[in-house]
């Protein structure tokens, strides 16, 4: 089990930078400088949050999750990781966590995956991917900016012979991830609204995102 590290008790919504409700489906972006703590709440619990880091001055530098794992040597997401680029720089590092299972192998759904696994009639409900273009579409970039993301609060467990299910979530009304930034980073999140897997208990739900500053 994960030794999580408790939240700093000096910060509070009142001396928030940031403080934003993300409405249960949808797709949601913010700028965290560097030194700022940003803590992403799950408030209901078993929600799924598609998470996606650009370097805010550079958008080619964005988040890797083959970098990430390697330099971890894990598989998952969680307290003491390096969010690396595909330039081999730590763009983040998680600070705090409350739930301790974060994947970052499953991907983003998209309308055609969700066609493949569970059937045509799927074909044109919402889907990350389409949260994530759209999002990215405010800043220049298109579909091919999308890369493989984070999953934070999705519980992909990882069997001996490298297969990968999506089970039951297991965090809690109130948890929460906080990461520092090691550089300006533009974080662009999915409120994932899959209904066909347990990754959301199929019921998607609204988030949290606050951003405190570097001195609290």
């Amino acid at each position: 089990m994960t030794d999580f590290i408790q939240t700093n008790p000096a910060r509070t919504l009142d001396n928030a930078a940031q403080d934003h409700y993300v409405a249960a489906e949808k797709p949601f972006s913010t700028v965290v400088r560097k030194g700022q703590t940003v803590r992403i709440e799950d408030s209901y619990g078993q929600q799924a949050i598609d998470t996606l880091f650009y370097n805010a001055a550079d958008y080619s530098e964005r988040y890797s999750s083959q970098d990430t794992v390697r330099e971890q040597n894990a598989a998952y997401v969680s307290t003491g990781t390096k969010v690396m680029s595909n330039e081999g720089r730590v763009m983040l590092a998680v600070t705090a966590d409350s739930c301790g299972r974060h994947d970052t192998s499953a991907g983003a759904c998209s309308c055609e995956s969700n066609t493949v696994r569970f059937g045509h009639g799927t074909k044109y409900l919402h889907a990350c991917r389409d949260n994530f273009v759209a999002e990215v579409a405010r800043y220049g970039m298109s579909k091919r900016d999308i890369a493989p993301n984070i999953n934070f609060f999705m519980n992909v467990p990882i069997s001996p012979n490298g297969g990968i299910t999506i089970v039951d979530g297991v965090s809690a009304a109130g948890d929460y991830v906080e990461l520092k930034a090691e550089m300006d980073v533009l974080m662009v999140i999915s409120n994932c609204p899959q209904i066909n897997n347990p990754c959301n208990g199929f019921d998607p739900t609204p988030i949290r995102v606050l951003v405190w500053d570097g001195e609290v």
